[in-house]
Parts: structure tokens; C-alpha cells; sequence
């Protein structure tokens, strides 16, 4: 039995690597009756079967998993977000921060094409509620040199919106990638996606990185209960005030006595990133306990 990484995943066959060797393996059909598939990025035991080829026994204990984009064990997410069409919504980026954030991710902002746009009022916005942000362009090279040194040892996901150059970022980071990159639609404004599976990609910076798909994978399978329980605290700037409310159980929507409130009120939590607070608070709202929903990793 050999223990390795899930690299790649396609078609059914994962692709393992184990002590400098890539095994083409299938998962025991017992996954499959287990309700439980193995994701890029797991640590598996695998039987080997000879020419290169594996079976998958086992699946060790996980750090986090995501539903949509299928990846396991990310150290970092990395979300990439334009002033330059397509223009991105800060909800989307504050909805996918508060995913990150609850499954114990560290989360870095990358602002690209600055060279069409600097995207000020974002830049501005994020910084303000602590969020580690960079401005880059794939296009220049702005910035690339910084975001290198940020994935160093880390195992990070690229995702955003569709167009944002998430493709390109990684091909700015390692031109050895060469990954097919989507022209813009001027008709629609928005990009078409370009990756069309999972996979860890190695960074000749000392990292790895994982290419997913965009922001509409995370909409909804990991908006579930276990993230309404835990809501205000994957705000981190809301951290401070917590337990400073007049009243236990406070949603931090609109009670009197509420000292998430009065920070926004003083100006000390951006007001955006409140509002984007309140409407998952809403989406949330409606979910029940007896309601079947994801587990956390």
C-alpha cells in the first residue's frame, strides 16, 4: 500500500502522485455506495497494480473539502476580482470570503488588470476590513513578483468570476503552464470558462496553485447550516464586537444595543461588507435543522 496526492482528477481517473511517481488510479466502488468521492488534492492509500496504475482504498482525514470546485486541504484562497469588465460584485467576493474563512483558509484579494483599471474603491474597501490585497496585471506584470512571494508553501485556489483572468495569472506566474485563456464577450460582458477540470499546477515560486471554476460553483452547496451557526465570525473585522452586544444571540441585523452596528454606524466596519453580511444572513435564514446539508471538510 503507498500513500500519495491526488494531483488531477478526469474522467473518472485520478491521478496520484506517490514518491516522484504519477499513479492512474480508480476509486473502489465502495466510494461510490459511501455517498463519498475521492477530490484533488486528498491524501489517499492506494493498492498499486502494476503498470503504473492503482486502485484508491482510502481517503485520510481532511483539513477542508469544498463541494464546487471538487478540491480538498487548501491552505489559501485566492480570489481574483476586476474593475475592467467584467466589473466584479464585492457580494460575490464577500459570499466566497466567508466560505474561505469557515473552512480555515487564509484569503488573499487579487485585484487584476490594473493596468485598465486600479480599481480604487475596492482596493480601498478590502484594505480597510483587513483583507490582504494586491493589486496585479496579467497583462504588465504588475505585482506578479509580490503575489509570488504569497504562495510560497501553500497550496492555494484561484477562483472569481468568469474573464478575470484567473488563467492568465497563472500563466504570468510560470509561462511553462501555457493554459488556454477566454477572450471577453464586448455582447454579453462577461468571460467563458476556460477550465474544464481539477487540477494542482506546481509554481516554480515554491508553491502550488489549483485553477477552479468561477464564483456561481460556490452559490450554493456550501451556503449550509453549519456556516449559518458561524456567520459573524467569518467576518473577521466583526471579531472585536462580538461579545460586546446588549443581548445574547444577537443576528447583528438591526437590534438596538448591537456593537457590530455601532462599528458600522462609527465607520470602523465598511458598511459594503455589512450589507453583504446581512443579505447571506438572509439566505441563510430560511435553512432548518432537519434540512440535509454539506459537511464542513
Amino acid at each position: 500500500m503507498k500513500t500519495g496526492r491526488i494531483r488531477k482528477a478526469l474522467s473518472g481517473f485520478y491521478y496520484v502522485e506517490s514518491d516522484g511517481v504519477t499513479l492512474t488510479c480508480r476509486a473502489r466502488g465502495k466510494f461510490r455506495k459511501d455517498g463519498v468521492s475521492p477530490l484533488v488534492g486528498d491524501f489517499v492509500e492506494v493498492r498499486e497494480l502494476g503498470a503504473d496504475e492503482g486502485l484508491i482504498q482510502r481517503v485520510l482525514p481532511r483539513r477542508n473539502a469544498f463541494t464546487r470546485p471538487a478540491v480538498a486541504n487548501i491552505d489559501q484562497i485566492v480570489l481574483i476580482a476586476s474593475a475592467a469588465p467584467p466589473v466584479t460584485d464585492p457580494f460575490l467576493l464577500d459570499r466566497m470570503m466567508s466560505v474561505a474563512v469557515f473552512k480555515g483558509c487564509q484569503v488573499l484579494l487579487l485585484l487584476n488588470k490594473c493596468d485598465l483599471n486600479p480599481a480604487d474603491a475596492l482596493y480601498n474597501l478590502y484594505r480597510a476590513s483587513g483583507v490582504e490585497t494586491l493589486r496585479v496585471s496579467a497583462e504588465t506584470g504588475e505585482g506578479i513578483g509580490t503575489l509570488k512571494t504569497r504562495l510560497q508553501d501553500r497550496l492555494s485556489a484561484f477562483t472569481g468570476n468568469s474573464g478575470v483572468g484567473k488563467s492568465s495569472i497563472l500563466n504570468a506566474l510560470d509561462p511553462a503552464f501555457q493554459l488556454q485563456t477566454g477572450e471577453i464577450s464586448d455582447a454579453l460582458g462577461r468571460g467563458r470558462h476556460t477550465t474544464r477540470h481539477v487540477e494542482i499546477y506546481r509554481l516554480s515560486c515554491g508553491g502550488e496553485a489549483v485553477d477552479t471554476p468561477g464564483f456561481s460553483s460556490f452559490e450554493t452547496e456550501e451556503l449550509n447550516l453549519e456556516l449559518k451557526a458561524h456567520l459573524p465570525e467569518t467576518f473577521p473585522e466583526f471579531r472585536p464586537y462580538l461579545s460586546e452586544c446588549r443581548f445574547v444571540g444577537c443576528s447583528h441585523t438591526k437590534e438596538r444595543g448591537c456593537a457590530v452596528l455601532d462599528a458600522v454606524r462609527r465607520g470602523d466596519i465598511q458598511r459594503s461588507r455589512h450589507n453583504s453580511y446581512v443579505r447571506l444572513y438572509e439566505e441563510l435564514k430560511p435553512l432548518r435543522e432537519w434540512q440535509s446539508a454539506p459537511r464542513k471538510g
